[in-house]
């Protein structure tokens, strides 16, 4: 089997398009032969546009399938994805699950795919996009000089579990951890407090969801930001870009003398502000290439361990306790609001620019 193309269904037609764009750039290691759905117009259109079979029943993929992805909702949102993914792993198919998934149902998918001799993965794009993945190494190199003072985050309630997961790799570590909601607030974000290991936190959570159309109208997705005694790195959104900011700092030549020529004032002549990324593509270049890449990264990461025979001990043990501390964190914060029939209006940038344009007219 070293080598050999693995034969791919992907479940689900809606995130699962994303799934779909990022398998032909992974020709010869994966090959699609299929979608697996209950049959929707969509679903069957999808498979049209692919040239590949639309599958109803799992049943029908016993042997004629190595990996399945399932990017359909599981229990813990309200849908069957869970289930589908033990079923699949029972049938000697390789799965990959779209995250957010249960602790349970991810503990359960781990021994399920044990005991028939497959290999489980969850994944999550988000820690494999550009901009996130230079975070976590400028994270890294921050804090092997200088230790965390605080962190402050901020992300949507659909996008919590990948908030959690970039933390977790920025930081190094998560336990032991503590989190608190403050009292239910009259907007539309909730307060969480505590610390992930020693490093304080607060993250402020957009709490709405439009029951409609859930994957839509958030106001962000992550944004992090790292104190130090030396400066903040921050993450602006997820897609950048990755700033760095001295600290502002004093010293006492200024504070004497006003002389900014003295050695010891000599760091304030570097920039307040470092961008230390490009900046952010349009979005139509972050769906069509930044999602897609960053999704074939898990699927090479699952192909590597199919060849080694088994699945990763060390990632399965992470990514439970990443369940576990999103669990806590989303039980703390309670159901979000439901704010139905929201709609989308753009508004270009141009806009923004000549407004602020016009603030440098304005002699006061």
């Amino acid at each position: 089997m070293q080598g050999r193309s693995l034969r791919v269904v992907v479940c689900g037609t809606t995130f699962g398009q994303f799934y779909l764009a990022a398998l032909p750039a992974l020709r010869p290691a994966f090959e699609l032969v299929g979608i697996l759905s209950r049959g929707s117009a969509q679903s069957a259109a999808c498979a049209e546009r692919a040239g590949v079979p639309l599958f109803t029943d799992p049943a029908q993929l016993r042997g004629r399938v190595d990996v399945a992805c399932v990017v359909v909702r599981s229990g813990v949102t309200g849908g069957a994805g869970s289930d589908l993914a033990r079923e699949l792993l029972a049938l000697g198919i390789h799965v990959l699950q779209e995250q957010p998934v249960h602790h349970d149902d991810v503990a359960g998918c781990v021994q399920a795919a044990r005991r028939h001799g497959v290999v489980y993965l969850l994944g999550d794009l988000y820690v494999h996009l550009p901009p996130v993945r230079r975070f976590v190494a400028a994270a890294r190199g921050l804090l092997a000089r200088r230790p965390a003072r605080q962190v402050d985050a901020r992300c949507a309630i659909q996008v919590a579990f990948p908030l959690v997961h970039i933390l977790g790799e920025a930081l190094g570590t998560i336990r032991p951890w503590g989190l608190t909601a403050a009292p239910e607030p009259s907007g539309p974000s909730r307060v969480l407090t505590g610390h992930l290991g020693d490093t304080p936190l607060t993250a402020i959570v957009h709490h709405e969801i439009d029951p409609d159309d859930p994957d839509n109208h958030l106001p962000l997705l992550q944004q992090i930001s790292i104190s130090t005694d030396a400066g903040r790195l921050c993450l602006t959104d997820t897609h950048g870009p990755l700033t760095w900011a001295p600290r502002l700092h004093i010293p006492d030549p200024v504070k004497t003398a006003f002389d900014f020529d003295d050695e010891a004032a000599s760091f304030l002549a570097e920039p307040s502000l470092v961008q230390l990324d490009p900046s952010p593509p349009s979005y139509r270049e972050i769906l069509t290439r930044w999602w897609p890449a960053a999704i074939g990264a898990d699927l090479l990461t699952l192909r590597d361990q199919i060849f080694a025979g088994r699945g990763s001990p060390a990632s399965e043990q992470y990514h439970l306790t990443l369940c576990r501390l999103w669990q806590e964190a989303t039980t703390e914060l309670g159901y979000p609001a439901l704010r139905p029939a929201q709609t989308h209006r753009p508004l270009p940038a141009t806009e923004l620019i000549a407004a602020a344009a016009a603030a440098a007219t304005d002699p006061r």
